[in-house]
């Protein structure tokens, strides 16, 4: 659960967290729509259920709408969803990358600090040294 506060930061600082709830609010907008005009969903966690599903892209076909205003509705809301999703899993990757290349960076720096310091060193954290080195250049 630690990664949870640093993904919900990470939508936070892209504003992506308002994309999100954009979306969510379109769901909930899109369900009672087709709730109220579809007479096959009979209750609005039926239509919740259908929503889900088709962002989701699970489409368990257990609920199916007929009438065209839901059909639009359908088309309309899967391809937002694919758009939001992309963008979001986009957002998250990006972070991901930078911070692992920052991580790098400041290892790397560490590392360049050591070998200027070389002087400074004891002969056991030589030898740690000379394994890290070894270990490098096997990768």
């Amino acid at each position: 659960m630690k990664k949870l506060p640093i993904l919900c930061r990470i939508l936070r600082q892209t504003q992506a967290d308002r994309l999100l709830f954009v979306f969510l609010a379109t769901i909930l907008a899109c369900s009672f729509v087709i709730w109220r005009v579809e007479p096959d969903i009979p209750t609005w966690r039926g239509a919740v259920w259908y929503c889900f599903t088709l962002v989701s892209t699970v489409g368990f076909g257990d609920v199916v709408v007929r009438t065209p205003v839901s059909r639009i509705l359908s088309i309309l809301l899967s391809a937002y969803a694919v758009l939001v999703l992309a963008i979001v899993t986009g957002v998250v990757v990006n972070y991901y990358s930078q911070l692992v290349e920052l991580r790098s960076r400041e290892s790397l720096s560490a590392f360049l600090d050591e070998l200027e310091h070389l002087e400074g060193l004891s002969p056991e954290e030589l030898r740690a040294l000379s394994e890290r080195v070894k270990k490098y250049r096997m990768k």
